[in-house]
Parts: structure tokens; C-alpha cells; sequence
């Protein structure tokens, strides 16, 4: 359901204003991604500071993503909690806003067993009646969604993907092989934009990338190579993005995305604490900008 370069979207905000949410920004930020060959947008994840918006905040945010896209790529809208009950009311309202499915994390510090988390995926899909697309990124969340509860889940007719996001390749392959013939249609989402090139060819169909922020045609033609398998094409991509990826993780995701998009004159540096942005002053920010400057990521 789920295929090619989707990106995990940032959220601009505005600490000048009443309502912090920089609405024209969002909109742009849109329209900049699918003018740039991405497959889908994904409005509050991780990268877009969902653990620190309002439940309003955040469905105005799902909701401008939607209005932005108009249907030209799917909106699938990061609507997780540790709370099954509260992904469930979020799920649905996303549902409304007229999201195509919901990104739903591994409930984090809970810490639930395999038992508990299939448990919760499939209360969230069932109750939402929303496919779904689970993400397992245990480095945040200090749980582990394992191979074989993914291929559990993949069972499940509204459980349609998951954006796997340990790096691990052994990890992928063992996925890949569990789901089978059967299930070849379980979407297959890289989360690690340093092992995109080496997740497609195991068998994945995609990338939610954090990376495709700044520069969405460089990881749209990344997946577009690879899925019409022209490799030599894709692994040049996949080394040109490299650099790129590095200078936008050298802090914790999304401080240094965000920071590269306002020196790109995209968004204010904005953040809410406890993230604090990069002064552009600073060493970290002249390393940022210096990385954009050597990329042709040119500053306005």
C-alpha cells in the first residue's frame, strides 16, 4: 500500500505568535516535498515533535498536510501513544481529517511484551478501522518489535506495513524471509536514511527518511532507481545523500533538520523545549551550513 520516498515532515512553528504553528510554512513544506518526486508525506513522527503538541496542535497539522496534498500523494499521519486508548482517539481523528493510514510507534516507556504489543496494534487498527503501519525504533522507545510478531501482525488485513528503523540489515532479511510470498505485499519502510540503498535490495519498498526534508529529489530518485532496478543509479544516490544524512544527525532528529531547513529560509529554527536549536553561530551551525554550502544546498 505504502511505496517509495516518504517523508518524515518537521513541523515549522513560530514562538512570535499566539498560535505557534506556522500554518503557511506547513503548507509549504508540502508542496516543496511532492514538487520534489516524494510518494507520501508523514506529518507528526518523531521528526515532527509530536510528543510536544497540543491534541489540536496536532490535528491541525494532520489536517493542513491533507489540504495540502489534496490527494496527489497519501498522508500517513503519526497518531502513536503508549496509551492504546489514546492512539485509538487519535487514530480515528486522523481518520477524519482524512489521513490514509496512521504511522504507530512501539508504546515507549511501558514497555509491553510481544504479546502486549500485537495486542495494541491490532486494537488500534480495529478500532480505527485505518490501516496501519507499525514503527520499530527501540534506540527511542526501549522496546523491541520483533520479526516474528511483525510477521504476527502482517496477518492482520489493516496492519499494512512497517517502518523499521534499527539499521539492522540481518534484521530486515529476517522480515523479509518470515512474510514470504504470502504477505509480499506488506509494506517494507526503511527508517534509517544511512541504509536506505541496502534496505531496498533486501526486499524493501520504501523509505520514511528524514533526509528528504532538505532534499526530497535526491531520496525520491534513490527509491525510483531502485524499485525500476537500476542499481548502479540508486547507489549513486544512495552515496550522494550520505554526507547530507550525517550533517543532519550529528544532534538528536529533528534538531539539525529543522536548523538546515531555516538556513534554507524554509521555516523559522523554532523548537520546543526540551529541544533547543542550533545557533547558526555556533561551530555546530557553521559545520551545518558549511555541509549545505559543499552539497549545493544552497542558503538563500
Amino acid at each position: 500500500m505504502f511505496r517509495g520516498a516518504y517523508t518524515a515532515l518537521i513541523t515549522p512553528l513560530r514562538h512570535d505568535r499566539p498560535d505557534s504553528l506556522d500554518e503557511p510554512a506547513i503548507v509549504r513544506l508540502a508542496e516543496q516535498q511532492i514538487a520534489g518526486g516524494i510518494d507520501g508525506l508523514v506529518p507528526c513522527g518523531t521528526t515532527g515533535e509530536a510528543s510536544t503538541l497540543s491534541l489540536r496542535e496536532h490535528l491541525r497539522v494532520v489536517e493542513l498536510t491533507v489540504q495540502a496534498a489534496a490527494g496527489r500523494v497519501p498522508v500517513l499521519a503519526g497518531a502513536a501513544s503508549n496509551d492504546t486508548q489514546k492512539a485509538i482517539e487519535l487514530a480515528r481523528a486522523c481518520k477524519q481529517a482524512g489521513a490514509a493510514g496512521t504511522l504507530q510507534v512501539t508504546p515507549y516507556y511501558n514497555r509491553p511484551t510481544q504479546a502486549g504489543l500485537y495486542a495494541h496494534f491490532i486494537a488500534i487498527a480495529e478500532a480505527s478501522d485505518l490501516p496501519v503501519v507499525v514503527y520499530n525504533v527501540p534506540g527511542r522507545t526501549g522496546v523491541d518489535l520483533l520479526p516474528e510478531t511483525v510477521a504476527t501482525l502482517a496477518r492482520h488485513p489493516l496492519i499494512v506495513g512497517i517502518k523499521e528503523a534499527t539499521g539492522d540489515m540481518v534484521r530486515v532479511a529476517r522480515i523479509r524471509e518470515l512474510l514470504g510470498e504470502a504477505h509480499s505485499d506488506f509494506s517494507l519502510l526503511s527508517g534509517d536514511d544511512f541504509t536506505v540503498l541496502p534496505f531496498l535490495a533486501l526486499g524493501g519498498h520504501g523509505v520514511i527518511s528524514v533526509t528528504s526534508n532538505v532534499a526530497p529529489r535526491w531520496i525520491s530518485a534513490l527509491c525510483d532507481a531502485a524499485a525500476a532496478g537500476r542499481w548502479d543509479e540508486a547507489r549513486t544516490w544512495h552515496y550522494r545523500q550520505l554526507p547530507l544524512a550525517r550533517a543532519l544527525f550529528g544532534q538528536p532528529n529533528p534538531i539539525p533538520v529543522k536548523s538546515a531547513l531555516a538556513l534554507l529560509g524554509r521555516c523559522a529554527p523554532d523548537m520546543r523545549l526540551p529541544l533547543i536549536a542550533i545557533d547558526p553561530q555556533s561551530r555546530e551551525g557553521q559545520t551545518l551550513a558549511d555541509a549545505l554550502h559543499t552539497l549545493g544546498l544552497e542558503q538563500p
